[in-house]
């Protein structure tokens, strides 16, 4: 870049000295004609001496250009500290610098741009932490008031008549594991983010895992008389670790579970595709919003019906799924339309 305007520079010097010489070339012999066509003294005398004012011309001449240029580069030196106060400034007002400094400029205008989308970035992470924190706060608050709520009503009546007393109990007890069920999840959801994990990967076989993961889930299935049905080959292996990989399943399938639609089914569909092996599960439920599917593998997500219900997690489950898959070099994506949610998970098929 320096060497760029120094060129620039150096070309416009040497073209304006150049014609600043011929101009005064040109005027010099024009006037050294003049002067020999008339008789008078005076102008015998300036013809005579008019080489000598003619260096002197060029002596003056050379001398300003060279001041001139001498002082260019401090004058787009101080533009360019000038410009570099705006860069931070929160508006979208381009920079302009002059001819020479074009490409920089140019760069200048990309910095301004990328501090913006940071700035912006910065600012949506800040929201984002705010709302998360407000989450958080519903999430465990729920359980806990309950708790203290049903504990209170123990300790004020202690004559309290034991079926009730058991029942009060009881309720306490189930939400005491719901708020530890939460903050086990927080941890759960660190871990991950900091890499904690370590894969021990093996050939798994990905359809025994599929069935016995549909058994698993035989009870919560049939309570709303949904069920599942497996379309995959029986020798189908994948790459990775069998525990962590059962976990994505599980946490996918029970998000299909939650989010059906009453009687209707859940494919899941297992198959090679070259190096990948690409796992579907499809269910009938409500259609998700472009702008909830976006960003339903972000953590604490949970759709808006679940945030005002008691039940479910605390949404970090598609958010370790997507981790855990991570991990293993995979992929996960959902797609939603026509009252459809289909989950497609791609894992490396072979080491």
């Amino acid at each position: 870049m320096k060497n760029n305007i120094e060129k620039k520079l150096r070309v416009k010097l040497f073209v304006n000295l150049i014609l600043y010489t011929l101009a005064g070339y040109i005027l010099t012999v024009l006037l050294d004609y003049g002067f020999s066509r008339v008789t008078n003294s005076f102008f015998l005398w300036l013809q005579l001496r008019i080489e000598i004012f003619y260096f002197l011309y060029l002596v003056v001449g050379f001398c300003c250009f060279f001041c001139h240029y001498w002082k260019k580069p401090w004058l787009y030196f101080e533009e360019v500290v000038n410009a570099t106060k705006t860069v931070y400034q929160l508006n979208d007002s381009a920079i302009e610098l002059s001819e020479p400094l074009k490409d920089v400029e140019k760069q200048m205008n990309q910095i301004k741009m990328a501090v913006l989308i940071s700035q912006q970035a910065v600012k949506e992470a800040e929201n984002k932490k705010n709302e998360l924190v407000m989450y958080l706060a519903h999430d465990i608050r729920t359980p806990l008031t309950s708790i203290i709520g049903y504990l209170s009503l123990l300790d004020e009546a202690p004559d309290m008549p034991m079926e009730q007393k058991s029942k009060y109990v009881g309720i306490t007890l189930k939400k005491a594991i719901r708020l530890e069920k939460l903050i086990n999840e927080f941890f759960e959801i660190a871990r991950y983010n900091t890499h904690q994990i370590k894969l021990e990967k093996t050939n798994v076989d990905l359809y025994y895992m599929l069935v016995q993961l549909i058994d698993e889930f035989y009870p919560v299935l049939s309570a709303k008389g949904n069920f599942a049905i497996l379309q995959a080959d029986e020798m189908l292996t994948v790459y990775g670790d069998s525990e962590k990989l059962a976990r994505v399943f599980n946490n996918i399938l029970k998000n299909a579970a939650a989010y059906s639609s009453p009687d209707s089914e859940i494919l899941i569909k297992a198959e090679q595709q070259q190096d990948k092996v690409i796992i579907t599960f499809t269910n009938h439920g409500s259609t998700i919003p472009p702008d909830q599917l976006s960003t339903i593998f972000e953590k604490f997500n949970r759709l808006d019906d679940a945030r005002k219900s008691d039940t479910g997690g605390a949404g970090l489950g598609l958010s370790i799924a997507d981790e855990i898959v991570r991990l293993h070099g995979g992929k996960i994506s959902a797609d939603s339309e026509n009252n459809m949610v289909t989950f497609t998970v791609s894992l490396p098929a072979h080491f």
